[in-house]
């Protein structure tokens, strides 16, 4: 590579770095080929058919997202390592690098759609207010970060979501509707809420702390791959059968992040 391309890319990377840490979120256009997003679009759409196979009720009732992609449970050994593979390209791996260093985990991967019934509300949330008590939803906005990194394989209105809230707590409106509390639902509007509009190929990278909610279409299918620092509460939601095996790792272009979680979690 020349050195005019290197420079080139650390600008790049300094400028993804440096709209992440001021908005919480930024949207790399035309980041895939066509050939790229095709390959991915398979390999997703095999394990989304299985998925509903066995998860029929909860699609009927409510599903809008899934999880645990590279699992063993839905896809083939060559269908896994095909998607371990894109997760692992250069593509994706130059853009968690930029926002989160060479130090960057894999922590999961999940697959957002529309809900069967289009009545069906969409939810502002953060991440963490499924696990963690509001105190420690305020201590998260300081570290350690969890990033989603979002492909869409069809173009979509994409995800609302309220820019800098990744490190500033709610507003009085915000706390209200996010918890459904003082007579607010988690659907209203927010008055601070910014639309960021997908199309194929590009790349949204958030933090899983932003107040966001996913905007439902006529058609809506992403893929979103999760990264985080090294840190054993936030891997410990990792699940060793979605890593790849370690005879696989010099069949993945960059297994940066794969590598880190695995060293990281056999010591834990």
């Amino acid at each position: 590579m020349s050195r005019e391309l290197l420079t080139n890319d650390r600008a790049k990377n300094a400028e993804i770095a440096q709209l992440f840490i001021e908005q919480g979120y930024v949207v790399v256009k035309n980041a895939f080929s066509a050939e790229q997003i095709k390959q991915l679009s398979g390999l997703v759409t095999a394990f989304h058919q299985a998925w509903l196979t066995n998860n029929q009720d909860f699609y009927q009732i409510k599903a809008v997202n899934s999880a645990y992609l590279t699992s063993i449970q839905y896809l083939n050994q060559s269908q896994r390592l095909a998607l371990l593979q894109f997760i692992g390209c250069h593509t994706l791996m130059k853009n968690v690098r930029a926002v989160l260093g060479d130090t960057a985990c894999f922590m999961n991967s999940q697959l957002f759609f529309n809900p069967l019934n289009p009545k069906q509300k969409n939810y502002w949330h953060r991440d963490p207010q499924y696990h963690l008590t509001l105190e420690q939803q305020k201590q998260a906005l300081c570290g350690p970060q969890v990033i989603h990194f979002r492909v869409p394989l069809v173009d979509e209105i994409g995800l609302e979501l309220v820019p800098g809230s990744h490190k500033r707590w709610d507003n009085p409106q915000q706390l209200n509707v996010r918890l459904e509390q003082n007579g607010a639902h988690n659907y209203d509007d927010l008055t601070d809420g910014k639309i960021i509009p997908l199309n194929v190929g590009d790349i949204l990278i958030f933090s899983a702390n932003i107040l966001h909610r996913g905007l439902y279409s006529a058609e809506r299918l992403a893929f979103d791959v999760l990264f985080c620092e090294p840190d054993v509460e936030l891997l410990d939601f990792v699940k060793a059968d979605c890593l790849p095996q370690q005879a696989d790792l010099h069949l993945i272009e960059d297994a940066g992040a794969y590598q880190n979680t695995m060293a990281f979690t056999s010591q834990c």
